[in-house]
């Protein structure tokens, strides 16, 4: 059987959000964000919709709607996304 190779492919760079871009946020592993918190995940800005049990990596499970006007919503592990920090 033959496979194609598909040059659209992602690579795991791809998959991580870059913390140097966005100073002073931290993991969703080191601070959980709670439901109506902003987030950044690998497809931009999204709204927590809602926070649900824990993931493989012991990080919750984050059900998130992008903040562009997307109107589905899509599962990420807090571990994969930014929280901007605690107000003080």
């Amino acid at each position: 059987m033959a496979y194609v190779t598909n040059v659209n492919r992602l690579t795991p760079d791809d998959l991580r959000v870059d913390p140097a871009a966005h100073p002073g946020w931290l993991s969703g592993a080191d601070r959980t964000p709670a439901v109506g918190d902003t987030v950044i995940c690998t497809a931009g800005a999204a709204t927590v919709v809602r926070v649900l049990g824990k993931t493989g990596d012991g990080s919750r499970l984050l059900e998130l709607r992008l903040s562009n006007g997307e109107t589905r919503s899509f599962f990420a592990a807090a571990s994969n996304v930014l929280v901007a920090p605690a107000p003080r």
